[in-house]
């Protein structure tokens, strides 16, 4: 799992191979395992393979245009009223869509929804919710892109840890590797 850990990377390039439906079986299963608060199973998921609706959501804020590059989007919610946690819920479960992308060769990132704006008037949620038609009581977290690399980046090592932020018992004593 360390392995797996030092390995993933966020991934913004990407090529024009199609990721196979059973790779994308795969994530939606990743993504549905994951743990939720009480079971809630408060998490929902939009998959975007439509290259017309993944160039549109890559509007969705400044810095989101590679997404239509990517083979696909996913978007990451949440249901307020099933879980008072769906954001706690919906990382758990974008992470795993990260590690498994990364275990099953494919490249993802992270591109941040909740409390981003699509412009000054416009939350870059209420733009998603719009575009897709998502119920007001379905909250939007993330999308996560996913495509084969288009680069590659080297795996993080010891040195990229920070010990520093690490306590042993209390915040007054530096946990000692």
């Amino acid at each position: 799992m360390l392995e797996l850990l030092k390995k993933r990377r966020s991934i913004r390039k990407y090529t024009n191979e199609k990721v196979s439906d059973e790779k994308i079986l795969n994530l939606i299963q990743a993504a549905l395992f994951s743990p939720t608060s009480k079971n809630s199973k408060s998490c929902e998921f939009i998959i975007v393979k439509d290259k017309n609706l993944l160039s549109k959501l890559s509007n969705f804020k400044p810095g989101a245009s590679f997404l239509k590059n990517a083979d696909l989007g996913i978007i990451v919610m949440g249901n307020s009223l099933l879980s008072d946690v769906w954001i706690e819920d919906a990382s758990i479960a974008a992470s795993n869509i990260h590690l498994l992308s990364q275990e099953i060769d494919l490249g993802s990132c992270w591109i941040q929804v909740r409390n981003r704006n699509y412009n000054e008037n416009t939350s870059s949620e209420e733009y998603i919710r719009n575009l897709f038609n998502v119920p007001e009581n379905i909250n939007i977290l993330a999308v996560i892109s996913v495509g084969f690399p288009g680069e590659q980046k080297d795996p993080l090592t010891e040195e990229n840890l920070n010990y520093n932020k690490v306590y042993l018992n209390s915040y007054l004593n530096k946990y000692l590797k």
